[in-house]
């Protein structure tokens, strides 16, 4: 018997073993096939373990006011917009003891439609409106170059603005400047200085630029009402203001053509400042202030309003910048001592011009140079000149 053992016990050994390794060879592919990360719709990439509660909330998140499925798109065409403003469509609202608007709305898919939509096509196309602009001023400067006053400027000059006015102006300027630039930085910032600052110093940027703006935005209303007590009267359109804009304002062709105090074009242009500027702070005063009930669907017009008509006059403004610098000979004058050249009033205000010329309102080149550091000696531009 003791010969038959081993024989025995490696033969019960061998059936044992076999048994092990098929049992294996079966179980060991499903336990592969566990092992490796699961496709799961919000986590395409695979993920280990699923968040029971994942297809809670994406059902919370999909489901509008009749319970069907809402699939949030990258689209938000604005008469969507407005149309569902219209409609008085809310998202659908569930109790809460949060007593506001929208307070019993738990997920507002709306939100990522509307971020989308900020970040690409608003985005897009102000960057677009921008180098546009650009664009168009290099080539003027390129084709046409400073608009010179024909035999240069004599020296002698009339007084245009007080100080008071001139401070009235580069306040409002200033002001506008920093909150354009600011708001730039909020709508086009993220894609052109992360990659020259880094996230961190970014993120401070972006945070300094929006609590700026919100704190200066008032202070631009402020000016602008300024403005419009300061400029308004002698920015009433006339006879003759027509024939200027259909010629151009003299820029296109040779020579100037006829005009006031102010011409059509510096008119217009104060005009879309008031205008446009209120339409920016009013917006700008919604969305500092949402408790006043406006609804999210209120806010997300409101944030359209506020950059489309922001971007209008960030654009007309580069062109008035220019015109008023280097692209017109003798133009920045005005605003910098508050006199010009009588031979600059002459090319392009030529009825003020006259006025200045009938009463006797001209500086001399060397009363001038004397007078200089003491303008407040220096009689008040007259207010009557617009003819």
């Amino acid at each position: 018997m003791d010969h038959f053992l081993p024989k025995r016990f490696f033969n019960c050994l061998a059936r044992s073993t076999s048994t092990v390794l098929l049992s294996l060879s079966l179980f060991l592919p499903q336990l592969s096939n566990a092992a490796v990360p699961q496709k799961h719709e919000d986590f395409p990439q695979g993920v280990s373990a699923i968040n029971p509660g994942s297809e809670l909330w994406r059902e919370v998140r999909r489901r509008d006011g009749s319970g069907e499925f809402n699939e949030v798109n990258q689209g938000l065409l604005v008469n969507e917009l407005l149309h569902e403003i219209r409609k008085g469509q809310q998202m659908p609202q569930g109790t809460s003891q949060v007593d506001q608007v929208d307070g019993g709305v738990l997920i507002n898919a709306q939100g990522k439609r509307w971020a989308l939509f900020r970040m690409t096509t608003l985005a897009d196309y102000s960057a677009i409106a921008i180098a546009v602009i650009f664009v168009i001023i290099t080539l003027f400067f390129v084709i046409r170059g400073k608009v010179p006053i024909e035999g240069g400027l004599s020296g002698n000059v009339v007084k245009r603005f007080s100080d008071y006015e001139r401070v009235v102006h580069w306040t409002l300027a200033i002001v506008f400047l920093f909150l354009a630039i600011s708001g730039l930085i909020l709508l086009l910032g993220r894609p052109l200085l992360i990659p020259l600052f880094g996230k961190d110093l970014f993120a401070l940027l972006a945070s300094a630029s929006k609590e700026g703006h919100n704190l200066f935005g008032p202070l631009f209303l402020v000016s602008l009402i300024m403005m419009l007590i300061s400029f308004g009267r002698r920015n009433i359109y006339e006879k003759g203001d027509l024939t200027w804009l259909l010629k151009g304002g003299g820029l296109i062709g040779k020579g100037h053509v006829s005009g006031g105090f102010f011409n059509m074009g510096e008119k217009t242009w104060y005009w879309m400042v008031i205008l446009i500027g209120l339409v920016i702070s009013i917006s700008g005063l919604v969305l500092v202030s949402p408790n006043f009930g406006q609804s999210r669907l209120i806010m997300e017009f409101t944030h359209i309003v506020h950059v489309v008509s922001g971007m209008i006059l960030i654009v007309v403004s580069i062109g008035h910048m220019y015109l008023g610098s280097i692209g017109s000979e003798g133009a920045l004058e005005g605003m910098k001592s508050g006199y010009v050249d009588i031979k600059w009033a002459d090319a392009h205000h030529d009825r003020w011009g006259k006025h200045c010329h009938e009463q006797d309102l001209i500086v001399s080149a060397e009363e001038y140079a004397r007078l200089q550091g003491q303008t407040g000696n220096i009689s008040e531009p007259a207010t009557e000149q617009g003819k």
